[in-house]
């Protein structure tokens, strides 16, 4: 068979095999409705904003590698892209503990060595500091054991003037249980297992390692947490905004095929690619990549 046999035959079932995707599939059995109240606080953080209640999206980036290159970058020319020395010198790591406001899309930070329990209680009381005088705030975190430790507990304690029996909060479930307790000024909401990817502040981190950190070249720990802060402050001041949140918390389709994925994607159910329909690219076809030239006078 020719190509484009072969072609017509994979587009009619809709079938691309030079393309794979990683997938990971969350066990939860609370799946579906860790993630509508998740995807419900996003969407009623504006209005929760104006009533004095905050929404926070909480989560370490760890691991940030300090590298140095060991020759100069070379800039972009005509023709020819950035080119970056393969070698490197490395200074060590530093991990940011950062807290995302959804209504507002400013970040409150802590550039740190280490990521330990102790270390993100004291970095929440940094951000109840930061938005004092709240009437009540909640917080969208993942799994990880030093979100529910037995410091965070004592420090909500203080704040909301409890007193707690730490016998009774001697195991994660009953610590868990504690913070998410919905009649608290604190309520700790936990993302559903493998399920991390819906707290806003990763996409927060993805920008963060787009603009700064892959093409970053750092001669020391100390440019690197001065450069960090100083691109942080410039995002919270030019550039912190809401992000728009598309995914509703209905459960995924599976076994969806890549042509209705755009239907579903607008339904707010799944995400997938927006390239366009067939029948739309017959319609409006692609602009060639090599462009006709004009002729110049001197050859007519």
């Amino acid at each position: 068979m020719s190509r484009a046999t072969i072609w017509r035959i994979l587009e009619g079932a809709d079938l691309k095999p030079h393309r794979s995707a990683y997938w990971l599939n969350s066990h939860d059995p609370d799946f579906d409705r860790k993630a509508k109240e998740i995807c419900q606080l996003y969407v009623n953080a504006p209005r929760l904003y104006q009533q004095g209640r905050l929404v926070f999206c909480g989560d370490e980036k760890t691991g940030m590698q300090i590298l140095q290159r060991k020759y100069p970058t070379r800039l972009a020319v005509p023709g020819k892209p950035e080119r970056r020395e393969f070698e490197y010198v490395r200074h060590g790591t530093r991990c940011l503990l950062c807290s995302f406001c959804v209504a507002t899309g400013e970040v409150v930070y802590d550039v740190r060595q280490t990521r330990t329990a102790q270390d993100w209680a004291e970095h929440l009381r940094h951000v109840v500091e930061r938005y004092p005088g709240q009437r009540g705030y909640d917080w969208v975190v993942d799994n990880l054991n030093t979100h529910f430790s037995l410091a965070v507990c004592r420090e909500v304690a203080r704040w909301q003037g409890l007193v707690i029996d730490e016998r009774e909060l001697s195991s994660g479930a009953q610590r868990r249980a504690w913070l998410s307790d919905p009649t608290h000024e604190h309520v700790f909401h936990f993302t559903p297992i493998h399920g991390s990817w819906l707290n806003q502040v990763e996409l927060f981190f993805s920008v963060l390692s787009r603009r700064l950190l892959e093409r970053g070249d750092f001669a020391g720990a100390q440019e690197f947490e001065r450069r960090l802060v100083a691109w942080l402050e410039r995002y919270n001041r030019e550039q912190a905004h809401p992000y728009r949140w598309t995914y509703t918390g209905e459960p995924l389709v599976r076994a969806t095929p890549f042509s209705q994925g755009d239907r579903q994607r607008r339904c707010g159910r799944a995400w997938f690619g927006s390239r366009p329909q067939l029948f739309e690219r017959l319609i409006h076809p692609p602009r060639p990549y090599h462009r006709r030239h004009k002729p110049l006078a001197a050859n007519l």
